[in-house]
């Protein structure tokens, strides 16, 4: 019986259970008994530390963290490797890959560091995104985010993936806004997909958690080796945490999404409104523009199949000041203040906190599960206060 994603969520690890428990238990050991008899020992010389299915140390396997990426692997639609946060999945894939170049663009600044470090060790050249494919050869890598951090703006996979494969290039995918039920970068070409599954997969702002993807098995079983070197697994406790979270992934991005559309929609109308009303005028007071995926309409034709069920809960506010950008944080109630993204609560963040390479004037907003016009009233409340003429 084939199950849908939402139905994965609750079953796909239940061929895991041995103990009567409904709620998945959390192991702690770091190290687990050999066999009992003799004569079942398999030495490591002669074992395929990638395909054994005991559990030997936790730097090798663990049963939570191989329950979490037993659920990962049906939504994401291939095997997959849990690490201990996105960047840290993203330093194994180019240590594994090894490019002598990689095309990247804009987007997420701790990319860019983990390549940075890979130009230090390895002499890596960075390319630009949209470079001739004529620059790149075999076993390059184009590095795409998509939608992409902190706009939100998706770009065409499957587009990216022709490029990269006419030259025998990689087309590696960070689909870390556009989670499994809002998006497959597998479906349009992607080679290997990375997840900061603290975002979306963890959803609660408690766990650390990065993910690799791929559904070549030579590149699966590299990985899985290399890690156990790199050090960098998931720890138990957030394995624990990755599961719990899993079971409300397909419910608590559709309605994340479906907010930052409507506030999106809404922001949106009354920058364009030539009505003169009171929220319409507010709103142009304070913000320049807005940019989310689902305001690129050229772009309908191949996004709406690329993203079908939403275009991602996260978009961003260009105030007219960056004095605004900076204020308008703390005058929100229900938006919180903070960096990172994905959770069950809204937050926002006067990029610059975090990011030096934004301009001054963005603010990324995450939009969580929360009635969406509640969300609404909370930004029109500080547009409000931040266009208010000081009393004389």
């Amino acid at each position: 019986m084939e199950l849908t994603q939402q139905t994965q969520t609750i079953h796909a690890d239940d061929a895991l259970n041995v103990t009567s428990d409904v709620a998945p238990p959390l192991h702690v050991s770091t190290t687990f008994r050999y066999a009992g008899d003799p004569k079942d020992l398999v030495p490591i010389a002669d074992a395929n530390i990638s395909t054994t299915e005991a559990h030997v140390y936790s730097r090798h396997t663990a049963p939570t963290s191989t329950r979490f990426e037993t659920i990962l692997a049906p939504l994401l639609k291939a095997p997959c490797l849990t690490y201990a946060s996105g960047l840290a999945a993203l330093h194994a894939a180019y240590v594994y890959l090894n490019p002598a170049r990689v095309s990247i663009g804009d987007g997420y600044h701790g990319s860019h560091g983990v390549l940075s470090i890979q130009q230090k060790l390895c002499g890596t050249r960075l390319l630009p995104l949209h470079c001739p494919a004529s620059d790149l050869q075999h076993g390059d890598v184009i590095h795409l985010e998509t939608p992409l951090n902190p706009t939100g703006e998706g770009y065409n996979i499957a587009e990216y993936a022709d490029k990269a494969h006419s030259r025998g290039a990689i087309l590696l995918v960070d689909s870390t806004f556009g989670p499994p039920g809002l998006q497959d970068p597998f479906e349009w070409g992607a080679d290997i997909v990375m997840h900061s599954g603290t975002k979306y997969l963890g959803g609660h702002s408690d766990m650390l958690c990065g993910v690799l993807a791929t559904n070549k098995k030579q590149w699966l079983a590299g990985l899985h080796e290399e890690r156990m070197f790199l050090g960098s697994v998931m720890g138990n406790m957030e394995s624990w945490l990755g599961v719990r979270s899993l079971r409300t992934l397909d419910l608590r991005v559709k309605r994340q999404s479906e907010n930052a559309s409507k506030l999106v929609r809404w922001l949106d109308f009354c920058k364009s409104s030539d009505s003169g009303g009171e929220e319409a005028e507010m709103v142009k007071g304070v913000v320049e523009k807005i940019q989310h995926a689902s305001l690129q309409h050229k772009d309908m034709p191949w996004l709406k199949q690329q993203m079908p069920n939403g275009f991602g809960p996260v978009f961003a506010i260009w105030a007219r000041e960056e004095q605004m950008a900076r204020q308008l944080p703390s005058l929100l109630t229900l938006f919180y203040h903070a960096t990172s993204l994905g959770g069950v609560e809204s937050l926002i963040e006067w990029r610059s906190m975090s990011d030096r390479t934004v301009d001054s004037r963005v603010l990324r907003v995450s939009v969580g599960v929360e009635d969406w016009k509640d969300l609404k009233a909370d930004l029109m409340r500080g547009f409000k206060h931040l266009l208010r003429k000081p009393e004389a």
